[in-house]
Formats: C-alpha cells, sequence, structure tokens
C-alpha cells in the first residue's frame, strides 16, 4: 500500500487541489517502510490524480477536495479517506491504527476567486498558504 498525503510544514493540506507537496507513504505489514516527499507537478484534478499514480498511491488522505477531484481519483483507483485535518504523520498512523477520523463526504466548493467552503469552513481568498 502507498498512501498520499496533502502536505505543508508538517501538516495535511487543507485543499486537494492547491496542495504544494504530497507526502508518500509506503506500507508494508501495517507499517510505514519508508516516507518521501514529493513537489507537485502539473494543476488540475486530472493532472494531481496522475501524479499520485505515478508515485504508486493507492490511498488518500486528504482535507478538502473536490467533485472533480474525487472523480478523477476514483477513475485512477485511489482510496480517499477526506475532511482530515493536522499532522499528516499522526493521520497516517491512526488509519494504520484504524482509528482515524474522516469525513466520507469532505467536500471543496469553489465560489469564484474570493471565498469558498472547503470542509465546513468559510476561506477568503487563500486561506491555505
Amino acid at each position: 500500500m502507498k498512501i498520499a498525503v496533502p502536505y505543508q510544514a508538517g501538516q495535511v493540506f487543507g485543499h486537494f487541489g492547491h496542495s504544494p507537496a504530497f507526502r508518500f507513504y509506503t506500507v508494508e505489514g501495517g507499517n510505514v517502510t519508508a516516507i518521501r516527499t514529493e513537489a507537485v507537478t502539473g494543476s488540475g484534478h486530472g493532472a494531481l490524480a496522475a501524479f499520485l499514480k505515478e508515485h504508486g498511491a493507492d490511498t488518500l488522505i486528504c482535507g478538502g477536495i473536490g467533485g472533480g477531484a474525487k472523480t478523477a481519483l476514483n477513475e485512477a483507483g485511489i482510496r480517499i479517506f477526506g475532511g482530515v485535518q493536522g499532522d499528516a504523520d499522526a493521520a497516517v498512523a491512526m488509519f494504520l491504527a484504524g482509528k482515524l477520523a474522516y469525513d466520507p463526504d469532505a467536500h471543496c466548493d469553489h465560489h469564484g476567486d474570493g471565498d469558498h467552503d472547503c470542509n465546513d469552513h468559510v476561506c477568503s481568498g487563500d486561506c491555505h498558504h
């Protein structure tokens, strides 16, 4: 299994589509055996789904995520565990322990270039950077 997490400064980055990097966790026998952080290349949900697939990810732990991204990830065969916040390493550990609190209905709806709703909180402008 390879888990991908949108990543910035040790935290699960709150908005999948704007993540500056992803942290990849290789899991064997229920334990993390390797961790690697990669800067994002490409843009748009299709490009991000391809980026994750190219890095071998089959599972995504994330915060807010839009419908188009969910569709692209599902088509790529990547399972999504959204609505997660906080420390990225801790989230992966909780996932592997079967104790990760996540929201299967996590979403991010954009409203133009200004305010938007990401997973139950409203952001003004570029609140995730």
